[in-house]
């Protein structure tokens, strides 16, 4: 379960769904954004299936932790079969758009950041359309994950504002704002800093990713 803090009341596995079928359209709709009826669905399914956080996190060692994305894709690479790669693969994808998504915020201060992510889930699901294609039965899915792949940034900032309005994530300031926009050109953080008074400049990204 998780909370509604618009309303204070606790949303439950029965209307999860839904409640994230309204929030996730309504982000699109402010943000201006158009994107595939089926990828919308494949998304908001997404997040009903993370609000269990036993299928976000893996039990290890040293307790229970976000398995690193770069074990992910070792993963993918040495699959013996080709569903084995495409689940991995999907794994990866999945777990880079929910974590950089709604909870943006607790990068700061680590050691790989959300442009990292945003690399590595963009390139899963490419990779992902691309070995779909060839199947007739995986068409569908080819193009749901080329949409994810092609706008995995536009979706990551679909779902930080799903995040904000439903208290997800934690509150992340000014300065960390300004460094998810240096890192990633996001035209959502851009958006956020010109309302608190902070106008971005063009030139502090150009130099950040040269």
């Amino acid at each position: 379960m998780t909370t509604d803090y618009a309303t204070g009341q606790l949303i439950t596995g029965m209307n999860v769904t839904e409640y994230f079928r309204e929030s996730v359209t309504s982000a699109l709709s402010h943000q201006q954004v158009e994107a595939g009826e089926e990828t919308v669905f494949y998304v908001v399914n997404l997040l009903s299936y993370y609000t269990r956080a036993d299928r976000l996190f893996s039990q290890t060692d040293d307790g229970i932790l976000l398995r690193p994305l770069a074990l992910m894709y070792a993963q993918a690479l040495e699959a013996s079969t080709m569903i084995g790669r495409q689940n991995a693969l999907k794994r990866l994808g999945d777990v880079a758009l929910v974590v950089s998504g709604l909870f943006a915020g607790s990068f700061s201060q680590k050691l790989v950041d959300i442009d990292y992510y945003i690399a590595m889930g963009g390139g899963a699901y490419g990779f992902l359309s691309d070995i779909s294609a060839g199947a007739a039965h995986s068409r569908l899915f080819s193009v749901i994950f080329g949409e994810l792949s092609a706008k995995f940034q536009i979706f990551v900032d679909v779902l930080a504002e799903v995040s904000e309005n439903a208290n997800l994530g934690s509150q992340t300031d000014i300065l960390r704002l300004y460094e998810i926009w240096m890192r990633t050109g996001s035209p959502r953080a851009a958006e956020r800093l010109r309302r608190l008074g902070i106008e971005p400049c063009a030139a502090s990204i150009s130099k950040r990713q040269n």
